[in-house]
């Protein structure tokens, strides 16, 4: 918990283009349902992953807050002064670029059939007939694995490479963040996507679910929310193929999953779009 925590902070940076953070600020609601004993195992943990994190990016953590709070939250706040050539405005994306994602979809999904099977709710009597119980702790292991990756690779090869727009992807879903990043740019863009890079089982369960009865993760639309996602990125046909491999290179993952068109600042997904089975 406290990794993704951090990794999600500093991605607001990082879709930025900024590589080198300065400070960062740690936000933590402590659960009044935990008890004294509990408190003293789960709350160093959860900031010994966000500090570890944190020291992975090179970032140092120079205060933060405290509360009681009815749920557990973790959060913070990263900063960086920054010139103007160490950021990317992301608002460049013209006809013709490729559009990429550098995490897979699919982490809600995931999340919750781990979820309803631990607690036995009502959900998971219907989920149990679509999937093995391996197959959903390995799903939530390769989200795990995912949502703690920081996405700095992805930025410093965002300069590299000349990326004419990002944002991460998160709880609004890769509809809603490509929408949003859409609408700021100054060309007069569509974003096509015809591909979705998800973590393996997930779209098959997520279609079967719905056919079921079951609840409705809208994943192949795009809706369903992402926690410490990829960065979506915007740039040149040219440059794609090699920033695809370079993000490979160092360890991390990316897809080529759409196109920037002649439109009016609207983000599409197709009806069938193609989809990648990804596991870690």
């Amino acid at each position: 918990m406290g990794k993704v925590a951090c990794a999600n902070v500093l991605s607001d940076l990082y879709a930025m283009g900024v590589r080198d953070v300065d400070n960062m600020l740690l936000l933590l609601g402590i659960s009044k349902e935990l008890n004294n004993d509990q408190r003293k195992v789960v709350i160093p943990m959860i900031l010994e992953g966000f500090r570890d994190l944190a020291g992975e990016a090179g970032v140092t953590i120079n205060g933060g807050q405290t509360v009681v709070n009815p749920w557990m939250i973790i959060g913070g706040v990263a900063t960086s002064v920054c010139t103007k050539d160490e950021v990317i405005i992301p608002n460049q994306a013209v006809v013709g670029d490729k559009i990429v994602l550098t995490k897979p979809l699919g982490i809600q999904v995931a999340v919750n059939l781990h979820q309803w099977m631990e607690l036995g709710e009502p959900s998971w009597n219907i989920a149990k007939e679509l999937i093995s119980p391996d197959h959903v702790i390995k799903g939530y292991e390769d989200a795990t694995t995912s949502m703690t990756t920081l996405n700095l690779v992805a930025a410093q090869l965002m300069h590299k490479h000349n990326v004419h727009a990002a944002t991460d992807v998160t709880g609004f879903g890769l509809l809603g963040h490509s929408q949003n990043l859409v609408e700021f740019q100054q060309a007069e863009v569509d974003f096509h996507i015809h591909t979705l890079p998800i973590l393996a089982r997930l779209a098959e369960v997520s279609e079967q679910l719905i056919e079921k009865g079951g609840y409705n993760f809208k994943l192949l639309q795009g809706l369903s929310s992402e926690s410490s996602g990829g960065l979506l990125v915007c740039l040149s046909p040219e440059s794609t193929d090699r920033f695809v491999e370079d993000m490979k290179a160092q360890g991390g993952t990316a897809w080529i999953v759409g196109d920037v068109i002649p439109g009016s600042k609207r983000s599409k997904i197709s009806e069938s779009p193609n989809i990648i089975e990804v596991e870690y």
